[in-house]
């Protein structure tokens, strides 16, 4: 039990002291570029969906 009990003492230690955490600025710059990155990423997908969409259907046509 007292394992456990300095885990959890030095685990707040190390986030109360050591880590540093991100202005409120800085956390809501990093949110737009993660939404920006995942509107441009789906928007990849989707196209490539797509485009394979289209070619499958023009293949399916040849061959029947």
């Amino acid at each position: 039990m007292n394992k456990i009990s300095t885990y959890f003492k030095d685990s707040y230690k190390e986030l109360s002291e050591k880590v540093t955490w991100p202005t409120w600025l800085q956390l809501q710059q990093s949110t737009v570029i993660v939404l920006v990155a995942t509107l441009i990423i789906t928007a990849l997908i989707w196209a490539m969906d797509s485009v394979s969409s289209q070619v499958l259907k023009m293949i399916y046509k040849l061959l029947n």
